[in-house]
């Protein structure tokens, strides 16, 4: 869009997250402003040079002042037009990205396409604010080891995923010719992971079902589906009404919404029948846990500090995926083999493969609804003298 540029309007401009915006100057033509989605304001010179298209990075607002930026801009298009461009200007042609500009890119066209979760793909790019204004051609893997420290101060294993993710746009970018060597191939992750332990006390789990009690619909009735069901997070916040039929007892989740894109059956006991009947519903919505009737619930820590301080302060700390392992672990206690431990967590774990694995798909079904009854009858028992804690 064109118009007068003025420090006023430029300062008081906001990024939009889906897209940049360029701001083109009525008062000297080809100067432009962009703001880049993480909100990095640059004046650049939109002009054809030697019948090509190019921008010219001037310089950061800020950094550069507006009238510097026309200024500098009137003295590169007197350079152009008296053909001393090329002998030495001091401005770059830039013909690379900059990483807020990949990022989103990204997104679009390869994490929603693959990814169930890219939003959380997206979440732990933006991360690297320390890198976002760089191009992508420019940035090297002493700054990838800069930001990751940073990240890895606050929170070890977000370092590690993050920088997952960046390996995998870098080696996008490769592949699309935007850069000719990732330069972060081959780096190892900040932190050693290892695999999580942590089951549930049947005294902590009757402590945080009495709080789910008190904390009711949306998040209370969904955190007693998850620790009915076994399921993941995201698969029971997402669930639809669609999804469930009440009569045959019977949740089946499509493979699109599944982490392994295999279609899955839950069977729907007594419990859990119990709390969907009280759920409300929202007129004209298909999501079984919303506040907003048009997106599903999302955001649990808010929920998951409450639940916190349902624990003794001497607990070990715990995430609500442990609620799946704790499930797992009682049903081994009680003798409820693997294979449809497995079939009901949905969870290949390497135990049954090659035919077996795909037989397991549509099999099970009997031994799957006794299990869970099995499970839910325990979570009763333990929750029936539950109190909630006093904080």
């Amino acid at each position: 869009m064109k118009r007068k540029l003025t420090n006023k309007f430029i300062e008081g401009q906001k990024p939009d997250p889906s897209k940049r915006l360029d701001f083109r100057d009525e008062l000297v033509p080809g100067l432009v402003l962009r703001i880049s989605t993480s909100g990095t304001k640059t004046f650049c010179l939109h002009k054809r040079i030697n019948g090509k298209m190019r921008r010219l990075t001037i310089g950061r607002f800020g950094v550069v002042s507006l009238a510097e930026a026309r200024e500098r801009v009137r003295q590169v298009l007197y350079e152009i037009e008296t053909g001393r461009f090329e002998a030495s200007t001091g401005i770059e042609v830039e013909t690379k990205p900059r990483l807020s500009d990949v990022i989103p890119d990204y997104i679009e066209k390869h994490a929603k396409v693959h990814n169930r979760d890219w939003k959380r793909k997206e979440a732990l790019l933006a991360k690297f604010t320390t890198l976002h204004g760089k191009r992508i051609d420019q940035i090297k893997r002493a700054d990838v080891v800069k930001a990751c420290d940073v990240i890895h101060k606050c929170a070890p294993i977000s370092a590690n995923r993050a920088l997952a993710h960046l390996k995998h746009l870098m080696g996008w970018c490769v592949e699309r010719g935007m850069i000719d060597t990732s330069p972060i191939a081959g780096m190892k992750p900040l932190s050693k992971e290892r695999s999580r332990e942590r089951v549930l006390t049947d005294d902590e789990l009757g402590a945080l079902w009495a709080t789910c009690d008190a904390e009711g619909y949306p998040f209370g009735d969904c955190m007693k589906l998850l620790i009915l069901s076994g399921q993941r997070r995201a698969e029971v916040a997402e669930m639809r009404w669609s999804e469930v039929d009440l009569e045959k007892r019977l949740w089946t989740l499509p493979s699109q919404r599944a982490k392994n894109g295999r279609q899955h059956t839950v069977p729907i006991t007594d419990a859990m029948l119990d709390v969907l009947r009280r759920v409300p519903k929202f007129l004209g919505s298909d999501y079984v846990f919303t506040t907003t009737g048009k997106s599903p619930v999302s955001g649990f820590g808010r929920v998951k500090r409450r639940l916190d301080k349902a624990l003794p302060e001497s607990a070990e700390s715990w995430i609500i995926h442990d609620l799946r392992r704790t499930m797992s672990t009682n049903m081994a206690m009680r003798g409820v083999p693997q294979p449809v431990t497995e079939a009901l967590l949905n969870h290949k774990t390497g135990v049954v493969s090659g035919v077996a694995a795909i037989y397991n798909v549509y099999s099970y079904a009997n031994e799957k609804r006794e299990a869970l009854e099995l499970w839910n009858n325990h979570v009763e028992n333990v929750t029936r003298s539950a109190v909630l804690p006093e904080i």
